[in-house]
């Protein structure tokens, strides 16, 4: 069980510095082991949009065995992705619009250790994510390769999907991520902490006053699922790479994140959105 976060320290402190204590008392486990035990790259992915404040006095009371991604002493991992899409925006309008058949391109690169993957996620049965993925050099994490391009269309070919032309980067994000295993339920969950967005040549926004929380199960919730659940906490739409573009294009339409653009993401200074 883990230690109570004094109350008193909440709203003056970062998530970060709120929960420094409580990773430290869980107990560690490597990425191979993680990835062995919990890969789950076909899974159910439950999104939640949490008050900083809110999530660490939660964390805090979450009664259940958990073990924390720990690589040499290091719990808290800065990620960086780059998306890819066409000059139409396929790839954002399959998802604006809820197509059964859509996909998601980009890099990921996990700047603490240098390695970078390019990725290729889709939606299967029963809304389950599916990503595919291989090794990428970092220094063409902003372009796609021949290689890369290849890899895309067969990825996508294998699913009956054309593969677009004229990939570019559209959306970059950068953010700490800690990792948690619950053996109980198989389950691993994500918190992301002072998500970045930023477009092409411009400026980052920065959420620093929200944590995006993230479970991956089988069709079954998760544990703490439930202990957010049991605290009003409900799943959110939100998509880093939808609601990232939708915020800081507002002309683009996003009627599926209304309600998150409306009382959640921060706002670009310039300019604001329109109402539906």
């Amino acid at each position: 069980m883990n230690p109570a976060v004094p109350a008193g320290i909440l709203a003056e402190v970062p998530v970060e510095t709120q929960i420094a204590p409580l990773l430290g008392a869980l107990d560690g486990i490597g990425l191979e082991e993680l990835n062995a035990t919990a890969a789950l790259q076909t899974r159910i992915d439950r999104k939640y949009l949490v008050p900083a404040t809110t999530f660490a006095r939660l964390f805090g009371s979450f009664d259940a065995d958990m073990r924390v991604l720990d690589t040499g002493g290091l719990r808290v991992f800065r990620y960086d992705s780059v998306y890819f899409d066409t000059p139409a925006l396929d790839s954002y309008f399959l998802a604006a619009h809820g197509r059964r058949r859509r996909y998601k391109i980009r890099t990921r690169s996990y700047l603490d250790s240098g390695a970078s993957f390019l990725e290729v996620k889709t939606e299967g049965s029963r809304s389950a994510t599916v990503k595919e993925r291989i090794p990428y050099s970092p220094a063409d994490r902003s372009t796609i390769t021949a290689a890369g391009a290849a890899y895309i269309a067969e990825t996508l070919g294998s699913t009956g999907q054309q593969p677009p032309s004229k990939l570019a980067p559209v959306l970059e994000t950068l953010y700490g991520r800690i990792t948690l295993f619950l053996p109980a339920s198989n389950s691993r969950a994500t918190i992301d902490l002072n998500v970045a967005w930023s477009l092409p040549g411009q400026a980052p926004l920065v959420m620093a006053n929200q944590v995006v929380v993230e479970t991956k199960s089988g069709s079954a919730p998760g544990q703490l699922d439930r202990h957010l659940w049991h605290h009003g906490i409900r799943p959110s739409r939100i998509s880093k790479f939808a609601t990232g573009m939708a915020t800081l294009m507002p002309e683009l339409p996003a009627n599926r994140w209304h309600r998150t653009l409306r009382h959640n993401m921060p706002q670009p200074t310039n300019p604001a959105r329109t109402t539906p």
